[in-house]
């Protein structure tokens, strides 16, 4: 249930999701400024990773490198262990497959220090069952479309008047106007469905 919001509660987060992919800057600016912030890999980027292992041990776009990957995507977004079970898997491979090529275990060592590096950013099964996001391809979208708002030919802002315009854009795209002009919530902009 929602806690009771007046016009400075309601701009306040009760629990922040920062989701991104594998790069070392992002995880630090994340834990500088919300170091109390949930931290999840974006689901799709590990995909990528698996698809680039399943195409170096399997041939790009084989039956086999299908049949390989199909299974530990499902391992990963359904079990709470998924990555540790994914890992043991990964660090398995090297050690037991005698055919390796130089290349093949330069990526496997790779992809090995990336999963060890962010398993603890992995709980795609608990993100699931809590009803979160698993990637971040909804706000890629949102950053696309404030971009293509605040980058029109012709518009030059400074930083105050684009930080102006990004928080009344914000409270118009949330339906929180009336935060802002309470005595006029029935005048708040009606938006296109």
């Amino acid at each position: 249930m929602p806690r009771p919001c007046n016009a400075d509660s309601c701009l306040q987060a009760d629990k922040v999701l920062v989701i991104a992919d594998g790069a070392l800057w992002i995880w630090n600016y994340a834990q500088d400024r919300f170091q109390y912030a949930t931290h999840r890999l974006d689901l799709w980027h590990l995909k990528e990773h698996l698809w680039e292992v399943a195409h170096e041990l399997h041939g790009q776009g084989t039956p086999e490198a299908r049949a390989w990957v199909q299974p530990l995507f499902r391992q990963l977004e359904n079990r709470t262990d998924g990555a540790v079970k994914f890992l043991s898997r990964l660090e398995h491979l090297k050690q037991t497959l005698t055919h390796l090529t130089e290349n093949q275990k330069t990526m496997l060592s790779r992809e090995i220090e990336y999963v060890k590096n962010h398993q603890h950013r992995m709980d795609y099964a608990q993100a699931k069952t809590a009803g979160e996001p698993l990637g971040s391809g909804a706000i890629e979208s949102t950053c696309r479309q404030y971009q293509c708002r605040f980058k029109r030919r012709g518009q030059f802002w400074s930083l105050d008047g684009d930080e102006a315009l990004l928080a009344l854009e914000t409270l118009y795209r949330n339906d929180r106007w009336h935060l802002l002009f309470p005595h006029a919530e029935s005048l708040a902009p009606m938006k296109n469905n």
